[in-house]
């Protein structure tokens, strides 16, 4: 048998809606075949859902209701997960950010927000193929101002040499974001490391993420294709602290690493 996916209802509505579902089908006594045969699917399609392989469909869920007398219980769940969730995650990231005292950053592959120029950003952006591209760079480059208030966040990136070699629109563009780069390092409260592709496998290669210290709590926020997501989780947050920290370990020194870019904006 294959075996279910490990489910984060915290993080996740369709995760919420898996445990929920699997509590009203134990509840009412239903094998996962009776369910099966109530909304007319194959025991496959059921036994998948409930192990979280694949998602329910809004007409399933007014089903379900109508026999267990749930009102629209599942019908407004599938309703909300199906909305972007995660721009709602992002939503809530950016107000911890906002509020945050240490920022901590690991870029694999580009720049990180708060440190692009509008003309990095929207060549990245560009290639999303978005409506609201120009509404999308004006908005990640208002984020910046958290970087000037008083006090300042302490912002500290570690970033992958590939963000620095990797050509994002023409090649001005990119040496004037890497000259940002430079610029902003001499400030106080920002700190940018590189980790160079001679440390090898790394425990970056799972992909790029951020850390945020603040009042409100720490928090983590992690990338993927096509969502993001909120981790507020205590232990999950401080696995991300410790991952944080072993790409740090491999990571070149200050002056190395502003040297590095240096040569790579001077190759340009």
């Amino acid at each position: 048998m294959t075996s279910e996916i490990k489910l984060d209802p915290d993080s996740s509505m369709w995760d919420w809606i898996i445990i929920d579902l699997r509590f009203h089908t134990k509840k009412s006594g239903m094998s996962y075949a009776a369910v099966a045969r109530l909304l007319n699917r194959s025991y496959s399609n059921v036994s998948n859902i409930m192990a979280g392989r694949r998602k329910i469909k809004e007409e399933d869920a007014k089903k379900l209701d109508a026999h267990w007398d749930l009102g629209e219980h599942f019908t407004r769940l599938v309703r909300y997960a199906k909305r972007d969730g995660s721009k709602e995650w992002f939503r809530e990231y950016l107000e911890y950010e906002a509020a945050a005292s240490v920022i901590k950053a690991y870029e694999a592959l580009a720049v990180p927000g708060l440190l692009q120029l509008p003309e990095y950003a929207a060549a990245l952006i560009k290639e999303l193929g978005t409506a609201d591209a120009e509404d999308q760079v004006e908005r990640r480059i208002a984020r910046q101002v958290i970087l000037s208030k008083t006090p300042p966040p302490n912002l500290y990136v570690l970033l992958s040499q590939n963000a620095l070699n990797w050509p994002v629109g023409e090649a001005k563009v990119m040496r004037d974001q890497l000259a940002h780069l430079l610029e902003m390092a001499e400030r106080p409260n920002v700190g940018i490391r590189v980790v160079p592709r001679s440390s090898g496998a790394h425990a970056g290669f799972d992909g790029s993420f951020s850390l945020i210290y603040g009042e409100a709590g720490d928090v983590a926020y992690t990338e993927a294709p096509g969502r993001g997501r909120l981790v507020d989780s205590p232990s999950e947050v401080r696995e991300y602290w410790d991952r944080y920290d072993r790409i740090g370990q491999v990571a070149l020194p200050v002056a190395p690493s502003l040297q590095l870019i240096r040569e790579a904006m001077e190759a340009l």
